[in-house]
């Protein structure tokens, strides 16, 4: 069982975005950070995004990470909440509208894992496929933020 803590640390990301409606692809690479934050967990993801044939740009991302009542939380950076799930069912929807988001977390290669986005709406037909791998021996950012 995968508790909130395992997250704790510093993973490399590795994140595929394709954009069927626009008939983009996009790459970002970079790391995800889960630091305690005296509730839970902060997320901060950190990367170079590389999308169609634009000039590549820095991204940067942050979710908080709670666990409430037996499931795993997540939250926007300002509180709205987001999505959640558990180990035994990590699958989730949020609904953004009019967009769709529903996320698969793969955890079956722990400590390597993924989260699946499929994206939809009248404007929106997205497959985003995150990869995560932990990094050892890196140094945590805690207190940044």
């Amino acid at each position: 069982m995968i508790a909130l803590a395992d997250l704790e640390g510093v993973w490399r990301l590795d994140r595929q975005i394709e954009d069927r409606r626009a008939g983009l692809s996009g790459l970002l690479e970079g790391e995800a950070v889960w630091q305690p934050d005296g509730t839970g967990l902060t997320q901060i993801e950190t990367g170079l995004l590389r999308y169609g044939d634009a000039a590549p740009m820095q991204a940067t991302r942050r979710y908080l990470w709670r666990e409430e009542a037996g499931l795993l939380r997540v939250y926007f950076d300002d509180g709205r909440p987001f999505h959640e799930l558990t180990v035994a069912a990590p699958e989730a929807r949020h609904v953004c509208p009019p967009d769709i988001y529903d996320v698969r977390y793969d955890l079956t290669g722990w400590p390597d894992w993924s989260a699946r986005w499929h994206v939809t709406g009248p404007r929106k037909e997205a497959v985003i496929t995150s990869r995560y791998r932990r990094r050892t021996g890196a140094v945590s950012v805690r207190g940044a933020g």
